[in-house]
């Protein structure tokens, strides 16, 4: 494993670490307590430091679980968790000071700590980044020894550039990988001046990047992959970073041909991701074991070399760019 500064958190963190939001199981399953320990406990085996999970994953089951088994290791494992999403309807008049304070309270008790290391926005409303109260709030938790850090979950780059103007925000959490390239122009060149932690999520497209999809593939009736493709539920550019299925499935097969020899593209899509210096860690998610371990496989692999990388983003440009690059 190797390890990245997460800008001015100064935490040093494990560069592929662990997302939870299908930690207990598959999209629509029950959660299972079973997987979910041995999932997390095989990734911190493997050296990760750092899970993200949220108050909404699985209603709270997917904290209690990574508190549980991190309150059980002897190791430092930094915990970033997130507030915001259990406002109902989700609009900018939902978040106010006290109820995002109760959030945080909430998720410090589901996972037995008294200190979140890195507390996120999820996602919030376009109008709540142009709040000071609400980013203001956060430093009366630090004080109170509540939180280390305040970070932020976006959707598009320009709430990414927004947040970061707040000087207690120190991490921002956006969607980058091959099919979602943007957030590496101007968003990146501006965190770097700022020493923000750049934590890359959605990281294989939900899974298109893996490269074991194909047009007979089919997601459960609860999995977004199935309801949210056209943004019935929630922001599109969640599920297949936004992108047409079909038409990432012609781009992938274009990966395929680049890369004759891969079974699985996800340790090759996760090691593109990782040629960036400004990243400071991938948080790509699991459902079971061995998603973890293949994950972790791009240790066994090549370095990717500056052709290779260069033809990759030739797919991007061809197939992806005309698409959405500049949606999000």
């Amino acid at each position: 494993m190797n390890y990245r500064k997460l800008g001015k958190t100064n935490f040093n963190i494990s560069e592929i670490a662990l997302g939870t939001w299908q930690v207990g199981g598959k999209w629509g399953s029950p959660f299972n307590d079973k997987t979910a320990d041995e999932l997390i406990n095989t990734a911190i085996d493997k050296g990760v430091n750092f899970i993200d999970t949220a108050d909404v994953y699985e209603n709270g089951l997917s904290e209690i679980a990574v508190g549980r088994v991190v309150r059980s290791r002897s190791e430092r494992v930094y915990i970033a968790t997130k507030c915001g999403r259990h406002i109902n309807p989700h609009i900018n008049e939902g978040y106010q000071p006290k109820v995002l304070q109760k959030f945080v309270e909430d998720s410090l008790n589901r996972m037995g700590l008294e200190t979140i290391d890195l507390i996120q926005l999820h996602c919030p409303p376009n109008q709540v980044f142009y709040r000071p109260e609400i980013f203001e709030m956060f430093d009366r938790l630090k004080d109170q020894g509540k939180i280390l850090n305040l970070g932020v979950s976006v959707e598009k780059v320009e709430e990414a550039l927004k947040a970061i103007e707040y000087s207690n925000v120190t991490t921002v959490q956006i969607i980058f990988n091959l099919f979602r390239q943007r957030p590496s122009e101007l968003f990146f060149k501006e965190a770097q001046k700022k020493d923000i932690g750049i934590i890359a999520r959605v990281p294989l497209a939900s899974g298109l990047l893996t490269g074991l999809f194909d047009s007979k593939t089919t997601f459960g009736e609860q999995d977004h992959r199935n309801f949210n493709r056209d943004g019935a539920a929630f922001d599109k550019g969640e599920t297949f970073s936004g992108i047409n299925y079909e038409l990432g499935l012609k781009a992938v097969d274009a990966l395929k041909a680049l890369f004759p020899e891969a079974t699985n593209l996800a340790p090759i899509a996760l090691q593109w991701i990782l040629s960036f210096n400004e990243i400071s860690c991938i948080i790509p998610g699991a459902s079971k074991e061995s998603h973890v371990l293949s994950n972790l496989s791009l240790y066994d692999l090549p370095k990717l070399t500056p052709e290779k990388i260069s033809a990759m983003n030739a797919i991007y440009k061809e197939y992806i760019k005309p698409q959405v690059h500049q949606l999000w």
